[in-house]
């Protein structure tokens, strides 16, 4: 295991920077939420430690990428930034996200509530899901998984055509597994920041996935055509959990935040690191080093006081003693499903030792 420690110099200028202009700019963050942004740059910080890197096929050693500092990304003449006339951040479910209707709607609408409180001061919008079909996206199915997937491309475009006018980004997001063209393998998901469009796909973080056992194999017998758009009615949906949601929601987030100008960070553990595969992806935290929580913040304009407060809010909206999804009716005949958050019960402990220093 190796560690990536930078000098609290470079971490001070990377988060600060030199430039007398972007640090008057920082000096208007009240004292509070200067003292939580500093804690990037001091080196016994149990907020904000160094990234730890496990094997050679970890991101960093096998992605080599120039760091992005914020004075990078301010000065970045490409990034996009929401405005009046674009504000909104769409999501499109393609497909089914659950085994039943009621579960795939309440699904999206956990991810559409976690969005509104990572990137606060954004409105969060869900368009009406599509089948597979509606995009008329290539398909295939995987010859080492024997699981369908569909063309990210191509879904890419289908997003892209359907992108409102008041739309700062469109996202869809799938269960079903994803490929960028015929030589890969997959892909967890594909974005273009240029049109302000990203397709995700949490097929891969179902518990059973990676099983020989994996329910989602396709046999030969229901082979199709690569038209016939049958072979994904009841295709097979893994259990919600609480560790999918919280993967779900991770994966949901770091794209969105490509689209926002935000490359991978080389700084401090962040939810902006890159992943090769599921196990970085999952040592990865849920939130942003004081970094790229000031790029953020600049693209937004969000209160980080009041941000960490509505993901708190995110958390505790259900209880965390519920391990799965189960259908519960309410006194007006309504279905509610308990959110499934337990998994997030560490990282809630983390957001109140946040704003534990900022509310002093």
């Amino acid at each position: 295991m190796k560690t990536v420690r930078h000098s609290e110099q470079t971490l001070r200028t990377a988060l600060i920077s030199k430039n007398p202009a972007l640090v008057s700019q920082y000096e208007k963050f009240d004292a509070a939420e200067r003292r939580l942004m500093n804690e990037a740059f001091r080196p016994a910080s149990d907020l904000f430690g160094p990234i730890t890197l496990h094997s050679q096929s970890d991101w960093i050693t096998s992605h080599p990428e120039p760091p992005q500092d914020f004075e990078e990304f301010f000065n970045d003449p490409s990034r996009k930034t929401p405005s009046r006339e674009k504000h909104r951040i769409y999501i499109q479910c393609i497909g089914s996200l659950g085994n039943t209707r009621i579960i795939s709607e309440e699904y999206v609408k956990w991810l559409k509530g976690y969005c509104e409180a990572f990137f606060y001061g954004l409105t969060v919008k869900l368009l009406e899901p599509v089948p597979v079909s509606a995009t008329r996206c290539a398909f295939r199915v995987n010859d080492s998984t024997e699981n369908l997937q569909i063309h990210a491309g191509h879904i890419l475009h289908f997003l892209k055509k359907k992108k409102p006018e008041d739309a700062f980004c469109i996202v869809g997001v799938t269960m079903i597994d994803l490929y960028p063209r015929d030589s890969w393998n997959f892909v967890f998901g594909q974005a273009s920041l240029t049109d302000g469009v990203g397709i995700f796909s949490f097929a891969r973080y179902g518990g059973d996935f990676y099983s020989s056992s994996y329910k989602g194999k396709v046999k030969a017998s229901q082979r199709q055509s690569s038209r016939d758009y049958s072979v994904f009615d009841n295709y097979y949906t893994p259990e919600v959990t609480s560790v999918l949601l919280l993967r779900s929601c991770k994966t949901l987030t770091h794209e969105i935040g490509h689209i926002f100008g935000l490359r991978h960070c080389q700084w401090l553990a962040c939810l902006m690191q890159g992943s090769n595969h599921l196990e970085e992806a999952d040592r990865r935290p849920l939130d942003l080093c004081p970094i790229c929580l000031r790029k953020l913040q600049c693209a937004i304009g969000f209160n980080i006081v009041e941000r960490y407060q509505a993901l708190v809010r995110w958390i505790d909206d259900e209880s965390a003693d519920t391990p799965r999804v189960t259908p519960k009716r309410s006194h007006d005949g309504n279905v509610n499903l308990p959110k499934p958050v337990e998994a997030f019960k560490e990282w809630k402990e983390w957001i109140i030792k946040c704003l534990a220093i900022v509310q002093k």
